[in-house]
């Protein structure tokens, strides 16, 4: 079961209040198949644990290790996977689709 929208951000919360580094990670544009719609939420901390989706599990380890340079430099970045960029095939997001997820720090 994929966790709401309250859950991963009332998270996100409770980890920077308990003094993680945590970043947010959003889907903000979507283009043909995509595995999950715009505005759903990933939530990770500077462990590597995290919580919701952001594709169904295709690129999660990619957005997870994005998030870890967030949550180091603080700077936001803007990642996407398509299905004709190589780093999709790698990752797993061959449903034909194109993915756009916004990654910033929680503070």
């Amino acid at each position: 079961m994929i966790s709401t929208d309250t859950d991963i951000l009332a998270t996100a919360e409770s980890w920077a209040k308990a003094g993680r580094g945590v970043a947010l990670a959003t889907v903000i544009e979507t283009w043909g198949s995509a595995p999950r719609p715009v505005g759903s939420h990933l939530v990770i901390d500077q462990e590597g644990n995290f919580l919701g989706s952001v594709s169904g599990g295709c690129v999660e380890g990619a957005v997870v290790e994005e998030a870890a340079d967030v949550i180091a430099d603080g700077k936001a970045r803007t990642l996407e996977f398509g299905v004709a960029d190589e780093t999709a095939w790698k990752v797993g997001l061959s449903c034909g689709g194109r993915i756009r997820v916004y990654v910033e720090r929680v503070h």
